[in-house]
């Protein structure tokens, strides 16, 4: 099925950068994270229209608490982990970290927020209710990527891109357990958990996607364009979105076997960073270029 825009873009009046983009699929919300604008975009998820802006700093890392609703960003040249009330946009609390912040996770299960030190080797661990730092894991690598909470299991998976490889940490103890080589991979960068088939899914700069089991077995690999980004998967359908030197692509997710190319796209704009609304099942992107800053929906037909 190829992929097709599903709204018009719609105008953010702010020339910029952007990087991650997540979506509360109960509160019909998509948030990007606005780095050059040093806030967070809040856009209505049916209608695509922006419904305002909260100046969190230079946001890299965004994540929802889908319980409450509260949404947690990663701040990268402030150095700190914020919440934010979606409804008041207003930042709730804000802690010091010290350090640059790129990804960022949210685990309900310890109720605890994982944050990627930007260019560095350190995952550093929030306690979401009292918003002090309850730990730092430290990974044997740097320029740490994108990570990925097991629903299931007490285990985060953190992508190291300059080893070619992933870490599986445990959530509570915040001890690595295991590194899981990806030898056919080059600077991972995209990272997913599928749910229903207890699969890892990751990728690299270099045009290969692979899938792993649970436990860090291979279990396939596939092709695709090079310079992927940031991934999203839809756990309804296993269906990936990825988005990368301004192309868009669908992936289909398979159990106990390779993943299969759907779709690609070229978008003629300069996306790198997608999510994906399991209700609807459109593609979230962002981007920014001389006209502006713009955000898009696009579905498969």
């Amino acid at each position: 099925m190829p992929i097709v825009p599903a709204l018009p873009p719609h105008q953010i009046p702010i020339v910029s950068h952007f990087d991650y983009v997540t979506v509360d699929a109960e509160r019909r919300r998509v948030y990007a994270a606005h780095s050059g604008s040093n806030s967070l975009t809040i856009v209505n998820a049916d209608s695509g229209v922006v419904l305002g802006q909260v100046q969190t700093g230079s946001v890299h890392g965004v994540a929802v608490d889908e319980m409450t609703g509260d949404v947690f960003t990663g701040d990268g040249n402030s150095g700190t982990v914020s919440e934010v009330d979606s409804t008041k946009m207003t930042v709730l609390n804000s802690l010091d970290i010290g350090h640059p912040i790129d990804a960022i996770a949210y685990d309900p299960k310890t109720g605890r927020i994982f944050a990627d030190e930007d260019s560095g080797s350190r995952v550093f661990v929030v306690d979401a209710k009292s918003f002090k730092l309850a730990g730092t894991v430290t990974i044997p690598g740097r320029d740490l990527e994108y990570l990925a909470v097991d629903p299931d299991r007490p285990v985060l998976y953190q992508n190291i891109p300059d080893h070619d490889e992933y870490a599986e940490i445990d959530t509570q103890s915040l001890a690595i357990v295991k590194v899981v080589e990806t030898p056919e991979l080059t600077n991972n960068h995209p990272l997913q958990f599928d749910d229903g088939y207890r699969e890892v899914v990751v990728g690299g700069k270099n045009g290969v996607l692979s899938v792993y089991s649970a436990d860090g077995a291979k279990v396939g690999q596939t092709n695709m364009p090079m310079g992927v980004d940031q991934c999203d998967l839809d756990q309804g359908t296993h269906v990936l979105a990825c988005a990368g030197d301004g192309k868009l692509w669908t992936v289909k997710i398979e159990n106990g076997a390779a993943p299969r190319l759907i779709d690609e796209v070229d978008t003629g704009h300069k996306i790198h960073t997608v999510a994906v609304d399991p209700k609807s099942h459109r593609i979230w992107t962002v981007w920014a270029g001389p006209e502006g800053d713009f955000v898009q929906a696009f579905e498969e037909r």
